[in-house]
């Protein structure tokens, strides 16, 4: 007997589908965003984080030493997993996260001070800059946060803590009237 699987975003039950009105802060959930965690081989990471740079249409996120988590929102998993194969040949594995992380995009004027109620990290502009990224604990859950604008970030969260941490960062942002939606 088959069984026909329905692969659905962890978070939609949880947004609804007429948001309303977009406050200025706000939580912003994109449903299909290819992901990949690419680990350097033994040696390889000079040439690893080179041509991962060279690649301009990525966005990538500092995890460890020789690993970094590689983001595509125009690309399907299986495209980024073949591209980044095709770049790094033999100089680093790559494995597909799509399906088992879950990415979060807040913005707005008082981001960091919603984000500073869960996150023990200096977020000020010159430490934290624009193109900065880190593993860091949100409250009691573990997150790989990463400045991509003025006043954005991007919280990567593994599928099995993404309902806990969109309600902690709803209750964080309640002060703010902080607005959630899916991306349009």
């Amino acid at each position: 007997m088959s069984k026909t699987y329905i692969s659905r975003h962890p978070l939609e039950s949880r947004i609804p589908a007429d948001p309303g009105i977009r406050a200025v802060d706000h939580l912003e959930v994109p449903q299909r965003v290819a992901i990949a965690t690419v680990m350097a081989a033994e040696g390889g990471d000079a040439f690893v984080a080179a041509a991962l740079a060279a690649a301009g249409d990525l966005s990538l996120r500092f995890v460890a030493p020789g690993e970094w988590l590689a983001l595509s929102q125009l690309d399907t998993p299986e495209i980024l997993q073949r591209n980044l194969s095709l770049l790094l040949a033999e100089a680093a594995h790559i494995v597909d996260q799509s399906d088992g992380r879950v990415l979060l995009r807040l913005s707005g004027p008082n981001v960091r001070r919603i984000l500073a109620k869960g996150i023990a990290t200096d977020l000020h502009p010159n430490v934290f800059e624009v193109g900065t990224s880190s593993n860091v604990l949100c409250g009691h859950i573990s997150v790989n946060l990463a400045r991509t604008g003025e006043n954005e970030f991007e919280v990567i969260v593994m599928r099995s803590f993404a309902e806990s941490l969109f309600d902690d960062l709803k209750t964080m942002g309640r002060e703010f009237d902080l607005s959630v939606g899916f991306s349009t």
